[in-house]
């Protein structure tokens, strides 16, 4: 049994959650969740199932595009690395019938069939709202992995294009649908089960460091004018590509947004922050380190190296008047502290006073359908299949994830300049910075600007 000290002071805080961090590894090792476990397939006929179109053949998505073969079929692939397409195409619980399957290096072949229902999306981040959005527009429902955006202008304009054109959209936000750990803390908190929140905290593992990196030849199964998309042309180094990408802010916002589109997420959402005029009202990123040097424009001054953070302990001001701390560790979770006690949760396990003495068992089975937009509290991808069959919004709709990427975008520009950053969030914007209101939108590189909504 783990007793929660009654001190508040941040480093008694930090004992507590590596306290309940030297348990998870354990806890992770003998679990035997599986999300598929127990789930029907989509549909007893093959013309009943759903014909899905793969987009992002790296790590990620392979486990993605396993689990959207479960409910519908693989019929077409596409990557930027032909080696990875045909990967893919010979997997047997991706493509049991590989000679049958579409591949292309160019994802718009894909969105131009007639016969695909479903678009799954597992690229780099940079690429996730233009493909997404073309993929609406080409009248397919979409799965698409966190973070869903690059920039706070793409989380709005993404947003209008959900709502535009009515397709079911689900991101990939799964400890949205962890209904023992996340879910769980989520209705504690809102129940008022600790009381008045006061201060949350979420822990993320710490951001790597690397580089100078060398020039390399590109390989010729691999279109690198593709991958960087959007981004700045720039000579072809073997970190800025399969999984690394994450750690420079040309492509994603390292871990802010990595770990942030599920931590900072689920605290918003348990406090019921994710709307209109909620959220971030001030964000301090002083005293952040970075990868690599940076300007007073806040800009890398350096191309060969990683630039996200590496260490942090960011400092929110939400507009319930409760601090939400980033900072990193060695491990990842949320700390939820309040007049009547203290939970933390992590995939693994939730723990504090308010479990220990039972007060979940006020929490009904209403409560999880009515949380989760009236459907049972299932995996993620079930979800998204139940959505599409029986209409209604997915666990992690656009709508709600676009403001919790509000929050982790403005933790990368507090962060790259050094300072507070002041939010304003009913009109959406950043007030009384215009450095800072510029890192709201990025210049695209022609021929890859985003689709006009």
């Amino acid at each position: 049994m783990t007793t929660i000290p009654n001190t508040s002071s941040f480093q008694t805080r930090r004992r507590f959650l590596k306290t309940q961090a030297a348990g998870l590894a354990a806890a992770a090792m003998c679990s035997t969740f599986n999300p598929l476990q127990s789930m029907t397939s989509y549909a007893n006929s093959p013309n009943e199932r759903p014909k899905i179109g793969f987009i992002g053949c790296g790590g990620k998505g392979f486990g993605d595009a396993t689990e959207l073969a479960f409910f519908g079929d693989i019929v077409a692939l596409s990557d930027v690395d032909t080696v990875r397409t045909e990967q893919f195409r010979n997997t047997e619980k991706i493509c049991p019938k590989p000679n049958e399957v579409f591949t292309s290096q160019d994802y718009r072949k894909v969105l131009e069939r007639d016969d695909i229902d479903v678009v799954g999306i597992s690229t780099p981040d940079h690429w996730h709202v233009k493909m997404a959005i073309e993929a609406l527009q080409a009248g397919k429902h979409v799965f698409c992995q966190k973070p869903l955006t690059l920039t706070i202008e793409e989380s709005k304009l993404i947003r209008r294009a959900e709502k535009k054109y009515g397709k079911v959209f689900q991101v990939g936000s799964q400890q949205r649908a962890d209904k023992e750990h996340f879910v769980l803390a989520t209705l504690m908190i809102r129940k008022g089960l600790i009381g008045d929140v006061k201060r949350v905290t979420t822990t993320m593992t710490t951001g790597p460091k690397g580089g100078p990196f060398p020039v390399a030849p590109i390989p010729e199964s691999f279109d690198w004018n593709m991958f960087l998309g959007q981004a700045p042309y720039v000579d072809f180094r073997v970190e800025r590509g399969e999984g690394l990408f994450r750690y420079w802010y040309e492509y994603s916002g390292g871990k802010f947004t990595d770990w942030g589109a599920h931590h900072i997420d689920c605290a918003l959402w348990a406090m019921d922050l994710l709307g209109p005029g909620k959220g971030p009202v001030e964000v301090d990123g002083r005293g952040v380190e970075h990868a690599c040097p940076f300007d007073d424009k806040g800009m890398p001054t350096v191309d060969d190296c990683y630039n996200t953070p590496v260490h942090f302990n960011v400092k929110m001001k939400l507009s319930n008047g409760v601090e939400l701390i980033v900072n990193d560790s060695d491990y990842n979770g949320i700390l939820f502290e309040g007049t009547e006690g203290r939970i933390f949760v992590d995939r693994a396990r939730i723990t504090g006073k308010p479990i220990e003495e039972n007060r979940q068992k006020v929490i009904t089975e209403d409560d999880y359908l009515e949380i989760n937009k009236g459907k049972p509290v299932v995996w993620h991808i079930r979800n998204f299949f139940q959505c599409i069959r029986e209409g209604g919004q997915p666990s992690s709709d656009v709508y709600s994830h676009t403001y919790a990427m509000h929050a982790c975008h403005l933790c990368g520009i507090a962060a790259r300049l050094n300072r507070i950053v002041r939010w304003d969030p009913a009109k959406e914007t950043i007030v009384g910075d215009d450095l800072a209101a510029s890192f709201m939108s990025r210049e695209q590189r022609k021929g890859f600007e985003l689709p006009t909504v």
